[in-house]
């Protein structure tokens, strides 16, 4: 009965081991699985790292690029703003020479349009901010003025 007890537990020994044997095998299957997974992951941590990097490296250049258009535009509007102040003053001068200009056609209108006596010469009258002489372009217009009567 010993050795039956003995064969017995053999037995239950050898199935164990067959067990623990089987077990093994897959354990080792799902370590390789594992271990190729586990580089799968490194590499794709590694490039994600990568991408990462470029993406930050990116990320800087856009920034300098950014503030370098920044100044420029500020830079710009600081040109803009002396500009309109030239602006200004050149449209209030040449407002002002309209002006001036307009009461000038009205009274050599008025001239043209009044009746001259025979064979008198008419002359322009002289205002305080007239100068004596006349330019090329007053003596052209009142060559004009005379022509169209």
């Amino acid at each position: 009965m010993i050795t039956l007890l003995q064969w017995g537990l053999e037995a239950l020994l050898l199935v164990l081991l067959a067990a623990t044997l089987l077990y093994a095998v897959r354990l080792e299957r799902r370590l390789g699985v594992l271990r190729r997974d586990n580089a799968a992951l490194e590499a794709l941590v590694a490039g994600f790292n990568e991408a990462t990097a470029r993406a930050e490296a990116a990320t800087a250049r856009l920034r300098a690029a950014a503030e370098g258009a920044g100044h420029q535009v500020a830079e710009q509007t600081e040109a803009a703003e002396r500009l309109k102040g030239d602006l200004v003053f050149l449209i209030e001068r040449g407002e002002a020479l309209a002006d001036r200009l307009d009461v000038r056609v009205r009274e050599a209108r008025a001239l043209a349009n009044a009746p001259e006596p025979r064979g008198a010469a008419r002359a322009m009258p002289e205002t305080a901010d007239a100068p004596k002489l006349r330019s090329q372009a007053e003596r052209d217009l009142m060559q004009a003025l005379r022509l169209a009567r």
